[in-house]
């Protein structure tokens, strides 16, 4: 969908906002003394005048208008606009729209016009209707990094709806080359199997032993132009489908763990939008890309790896992957030169029944840096809810025959004990870890409501817009 910021409403369909105990002007004022458009938030009515059709937006109470109502409003408007088969579509913006709602409007109406049917044969009439443009009278720039990232979003999408017999850890890392060889001051380099053991990373490797698809591990480097500050660092997990390996998961939505590699997906379409924006920071970004599978070559409970720091690994259970993964991951980043990191992981079942999909879990011991992902976090609408480190957690991991174990036998705090794990690879450098597990897919919004929902990428280009000191919207 094209998104055009101008006041010119030359649209098949216009969209007007209504708060509660408010009212419009023009061919929609007849809908509210009617009773039929109101202000309830989601609501939509419609009236046809002058040749278009008018759409009556409910964005709930005055005081709750802001950037998520906004993502909202333009989820809807555009939902009514497809399903009355408007081409176009025009918003007249209600008062108070700041650049932060307007932005956030795009947002919802760019991702609420997201499909993913590229394995469907046919289509029906539903199928085929689709709102082509979207004309938003809003600065330019506003318009242009909503879009930016909403694009950004939807590719993540894109990644993780695609099966894991197409999207394996070759075609990921595919799309990195794609995104270094189109994008200016963005490189890429891939490694496999071989590379991931000579760089010593035994955890990550023994992930990749059980698999026939080759492992990649991704190192994407961004540097702004005029870039200064620390060096960022965002790591992903990227499993592209996870059976739990010898220690296999219920058959039972097994199919879903081709989401598995949703953190590594927001990372990759992240670190492109920054350079699409061409924000002024410097950046490595890590994937560690495999599937884990059960084989005769796979790892196995009881099996004692060596990560790439050195620290040794009691595998008590080989569906604990992604800490293995992400271990070596961070420590590469942090050798590459990483002096903030982020780690990005649909990590623990035990997130989901803490938050379920409202918010994704953040750990960090780092106040200051944990701050900045909650500002960042809060700015994008991709929500974050903080948890505590404490020494009887970290007591949680201690490993019986190596330094720590994969997976406490005890079951308690697992959220916790996964992020103490990981704690273990990040030295003194500012780390934080945002478990998604819970937010990447079916998170039933109105711009995401199913299928992956690219959680992390407006975070974390907030976050880095941040850091280089982009503040206003």
């Amino acid at each position: 969908m094209e998104v055009v910021a101008t006041a010119d409403r030359d649209a098949d369909a216009i969209a007007v906002g209504l708060f509660e105990g408010g009212s419009v002007s023009g061919p929609g004022a007849a809908l509210v003394e009617s009773g039929e458009a109101r202000g309830k938030a989601r609501h939509t009515a419609l009236t046809h005048a002058d040749g278009r059709r008018w759409i009556v937006v409910g964005l709930g109470a005055r005081d709750d208008w802001g950037p998520e109502a906004a993502r909202v409003a333009g989820a809807v408007a555009l939902a009514r606009a497809r399903d009355a088969g408007a081409r176009s579509l025009a918003w007249e913006l209600p008062n108070g729209t700041g650049p932060a709602e307007a932005a956030a409007l795009v947002e919802g109406s760019a991702l609420a016009s997201y499909r993913f049917d590229r394995y469907k044969r046919g289509e029906d009439e539903d199928d085929r209707r689709s709102v082509e443009r979207l004309d938003v009278d809003a600065p330019a720039e506003v318009v242009h990094r909503a879009t930016v990232v909403a694009e950004a979003q939807n590719a993540a999408r894109d990644l993780q709806n695609t099966p894991s017999n197409d999207m394996t850890p070759t075609r990921l890392a595919d799309r990195a080359r794609e995104l270094a060889g189109s994008l200016d001051g963005l490189a890429v380099e891939v490694e496999g199997r071989a590379g991931i053991e000579g760089h010593g990373m035994g955890a990550f490797a023994a992930v990749a032993r059980g698999a026939d698809e080759e492992p990649a591990l991704i190192t994407l480097r961004y540097d702004g132009p005029s870039a200064a500050g620390p060096v960022l660092g965002f790591v992903g997990k990227a499993v592209t489908f996870d059976t739990g390996g010898i220690s296999i998961k219920p058959a039972a939505k097994m199919h879903e763990m081709k989401f598995d590699m949703s953190g590594g997906a927001a990372v990759l379409e992240a670190v492109g939008a920054i350079a699409r924006l061409a924000l002024p920071v410097r950046l490595v970004a890590v994937i560690g890309a495999t599937e884990n599978m059960p084989s005769g070559h796979a790892m196995k409970p009881g099996d004692i790896v060596r990560a790439m720091n050195g620290t040794t690994i009691e595998i008590n259970n080989t569906d604990a992957e992604g800490r293995l993964v992400l271990a070596d991951c961070l420590a590469w980043a942090i050798e590459q030169g990483a002096e903030r990191v982020v780690d990005l992981a649909t990590l623990t079942g035990a997130i989901v029944v803490a938050l379920g999909s409202t918010y994704a879990g953040l750990f960090s011991a780092d106040d200051e840096w944990a701050e900045a992902v909650e500002a960042a976090a809060r700015e994008s609408g991709e929500l974050v809810w903080r948890f505590p480190f404490h020494p009887e957690y970290a007591k949680l991991i201690e490993g019986a025959y190596a330094d720590v174990s994969n997976a406490p036998e005890a079951r308690k705090a697992m959220s916790i004990a996964a992020a103490e794990f990981l704690k273990r690879f990040t030295g003194d450098v500012p780390w934080a870890h945002i478990d998604i597990a819970g937010t990447a897919w079916d998170v039933d919004r109105p711009y995401t409501p199913k299928g992956g929902s690219g959680y992390g990428v407006r975070l974390l280009v907030e976050l880095a817009r941040a850091q280089a000191g982009i503040t206003a919207k």
